[in-house]
């Protein structure tokens, strides 16, 4: 395959030498010709030496790294990847459990970054975030149908809030194999419902799985309060695992609604659960002494760095309220799943809110995402969901 070629400037091959998947545009010294956004591209050293090859990108990220083997990139290639992923799931124990609903395949964590697909019951949601992923939608849906066989109904792509804004693409989502309705699917034995096509993400956020059910061994006897619900997970492990109440709280009607439809599914008519259409500030600020165990799991606050400081700041108000208001031995679960956050920065953050409470705090448990959700070692970046269970005196 007689691919175009980016040559790097002298000392930038430093980082794909520790095989950090992300090539910037600032390390770009030559390209051999104009490129189309999407086109895979061998990548060479000053002294042109050979040391990947990957998707080409506009933007800062300019190249993002399939292989650091000179190898070709085909239908055999692909395939071998996603076996490996799938192999991985399985190793997991999704399909000999009472959890249908796990992730595929998730970017760099997997060796296919740009890309992440996540399955529910028989459904796979493609959303490619870079347009060299998106390109190749078609053969690696009818790839995972090959290696999947009947647990595999459909594979849906949701493709068009998740693409590069400056590449010349207008998606349309859609299937790309198949067809299926949205439907109900299984956590740990309890249910709940995933849209695909309407829902956030791809549907649900399925890298809270381990923490939702952490949240039930901390729950007996407590009055719960799950802030930024969205579709209620949180609150219906913490009906399971025995507490007083559980509020729900998020500012969408919406999501509002799909909790109650989620509490209904699992705890039908149980007087113990309210949910409220509130501001989380405005909610906290008259909430104290009510609940003993208060969970934190806010939308990313920061997308990009340049939104970072404010997010930091957002994250040690938000914090810093729940620990004036939380009861003497309550326990607070908080999280941020921002990227560009890092784990050391979070903390800070959360330990300056804990500072401004005054009150005496405890780290209990500190949470990322679970397994189905990799991260490749050469990429800390990969580790985007940070959360500490804390004890409050």
């Amino acid at each position: 395959m007689n691919l175009p070629i980016i040559t790097l400037k002298a000392g930038k091959e430093q980082s794909l030498n520790r095989f950090h998947p992300w090539i910037f545009s600032g390390a770009v010294n030559y390209i051999s010709r104009e490129l189309e956004e999407g086109e895979l591209v061998r990548v060479v050293s000053s002294k042109d030496e050979f040391l990947a090859i990957g998707h080409f990108q506009i933007g800062s990220i300019a190249v993002r790294v399939l292989s650091f083997e000179d190898t070709v990139i085909d239908r055999n290639f692909w395939k071998k990847k996603l076996a490996v992923a799938l192999e991985l799931r399985r190793s997991l124990g999704f399909h000999e459990s009472q959890t249908n609903v796990f992730r595929l395949i998730h970017g760099e964590g997997d060796g296919l970054p740009g890309l992440i697909v996540d399955f529910y019951n028989g459904t796979a949601v493609y959303q490619a975030h870079s347009v060299g992923m998106y390109l190749v939608r078609h053969e690696l849906a009818e790839l995972f149908k090959e290696l999947m066989g009947d647990q595999l109904v459909a594979v849906y792509d949701k493709s068009d809030k998740t693409l590069p804004f400056k590449a010349n693409i207008q998606p349309e989502n859609g299937y790309l194999l198949g067809q299926s309705e949205p439907c109900i699917v299984q956590e740990y034995g309890l249910s709940y419902r995933v849209d695909w096509v309407e829902g956030q993400k791809t549907g649900f956020f399925i890298d809270q799985r381990e923490n939702r059910k952490l949240v039930e061994q901390f729950s007996k006897g407590r009055d719960v309060l799950n802030m930024f619900c969205y579709s209620g997970g949180f609150s219906f492990f913490a009906m399971q695992g025995g507490a007083n109440k559980v509020h729900s709280v998020d500012a969408s009607a919406k999501a509002i609604e799909l909790t109650r439809q989620n509490v209904a599914l699992n705890f039908k008519d149980d007087q113990r659960h309210e949910a409220y259409v509130a501001d989380a500030f405005d909610f906290m600020r008259d909430m104290k002494d009510r609940y003993d165990l208060v969970i934190l799991d806010p939308p990313a606050f920061a997308k990009h760095r340049g939104a970072l400081r404010q997010a930091l700041q957002a994250y040690k108000r938000l914090n810093a309220k729940a620990f004036e208001q939380i009861r003497p031995g309550g326990i607070l679960f908080t999280f941020s799943c921002s990227q560009v956050v890092s784990k050391d920065q979070f903390r800070e953050a959360v330990f300056s809110g804990a500072a401004i409470s005054g009150r005496k705090v405890r780290i209990l448990h500190q949470l990322h995402q679970p397994a189905d959700h990799p991260i490749n070692i050469y990429h800390p970046e990969g580790e985007y969901l940070k959360g500490l269970v804390l004890y409050v005196d």
